[in-house]
């Protein structure tokens, strides 16, 4: 502090005017001749001084960046995003305190059916807790807190509270399958709160003490609650390769209308060309979730691709994804995607063919890898092919 080169951890957590940081910056310093040039470096960096950051943001900061290197390059963007996760989490537990406050939360009963949306979350969570405690075994807190980090806000937070409002807000939805769901919504963001309670103790704490006992749990704290331990058997590699499936096609059609500037909420036709046997046990499966995520009006399975009306493409896997584009779409704009993503493709093609063309390469990798790069380049191909074929029907409306 006496050479004006460090900040005060309390001034990033709670706060401090221009005026208050210059003067902790410059008195008192060691090098009083760099008294200027730390000035005026702080009114570059802090025109205004520090916002309040909080004491969990910080601290989750400083997990994440602990890394195996003696420096890390520390700025406040970084805790300002774990200040926004911390926000995530706030709203999640509003959401959550919401849709289960003085409804059947399946606590004192086993009257309740789970979904496969919910199997997933619960076989999310055992990967995140496993990774988590063999992040702090290894003392890799960065590893730790990432771990929390991408199954609170992508998997738990932007993932499944989406996926669990069709059957909350859905009057066809049996009592079992709603109590199911306000169940795993709420033990899951406990055992979640447990598992980030070491790095971060101040929020999981408050948000621990009002929803512990919706969850069927006791304690006076969070902090004598037992840390969560993986359990194999709530494992479920069915479920999450089926959210999997629903993940990629609502992500794909999102891409679509990101890409042709179609707005969120209109509902979209939707055909599917090559699609497996379980491509659409899947579709049968979860029609409800594409339609109400990913607001699909109609979905409709083709045999033959000339069947369908001219389209946006995307591919997953060997499947086809088409969105009519009557009325959606610029015609200009759309040529000018596909062919950006055949040239991407091409680079992906051009990249495998270097490395299957070097025999250093396909003699000394093992032969599943030499095998990947096969079917990469066989699958990038095929992209290519059926890229070209839309282009051409664009060119034709």
């Amino acid at each position: 502090k006496s050479k004006g080169n460090v900040l005060d951890p309390i001034d990033l957590i709670d706060g401090i005017e221009l005026e208050a940081l210059l003067k902790k910056r410059t008195e008192g310093m060691m090098q009083p001749h760099l008294r200027e040039k730390i000035a005026q470096q702080t009114k570059d960096d802090f025109p205004d001084g520090i916002v309040a950051y909080g004491t969990d943001a910080l601290r989750f900061t400083f997990a994440a960046m602990a890394t195996n290197g003696r420096d890390i390059n520390f700025s406040t963007g970084r805790i300002e995003g774990y200040r926004n996760f911390c926000n995530k989490i706030w709203n999640a537990a509003r959401f959550v305190l919401m849709n289960t406050e003085g409804k059947d939360c399946a606590t004192d009963h086993d009257n309740y059916e789970l979904t496969t949306v919910d199997h997933w979350v619960i076989s999310r969570l055992q990967y995140a807790e496993s990774e988590v405690v063999r992040g702090f075994e290894a003392y890799r807190f960065d590893r730790s807190s990432t771990a929390i980090y991408e199954f609170i806000w992508n998997e738990y937070c932007d993932w499944y509270l989406e996926l669990t409002k069709p059957v909350l807000n859905s009057d066809d939805t049996s009592d079992a399958i709603k109590a199911g769901t306000r169940r795993t919504l709420l033990r899951v963001l406990e055992t979640a709160m447990r598992l980030a309670h070491p790095i971060m103790p101040y929020i999981t704490e408050e948000i621990w003490q009002k929803i512990a006992p919706l969850a069927g749990k006791s304690g006076d704290t969070i902090m004598r609650a037992s840390y969560p331990i993986f359990d194999a058997s709530k494992q479920n590699t069915e479920a999450e390769t089926s959210i999997q499936w629903v993940q990629a096609f609502i992500l794909s059609v999102r891409k679509i209308r990101g890409e042709m500037n179609i707005a969120p909420g209109k509902p979209l036709a939707v055909f599917l060309v090559g699609a497996s046997v379980q491509d659409k046990a899947n579709a049968e499966e979860h029609l409800n979730l594409l339609q109400f995520i990913g607001r699909i009006s109609d979905l409709t399975i083709l045999d033959n691709e000339a069947d369908a009306p001219e389209s946006a493409v995307a591919m997953m896997d060997e499947m086809k994804l088409m969105i009519p584009l009557a009325g959606l779409i610029d015609k200009d704009a759309e040529l000018s995607r596909l062919e950006k993503e055949i040239e991407k493709a091409e680079a992906n093609i051009a990249r495998t063919r270097g490395k299957l063309s070097n025999a250093s390469f396909t003699d000394k990798a093992p032969e599943l890898v030499v095998e990947k790069e096969r079917e990469k380049l066989a699958q990038g191909e095929t992209l290519i092919t059926n890229l070209n074929i839309q282009l051409e029907k664009i060119k034709t409306m």
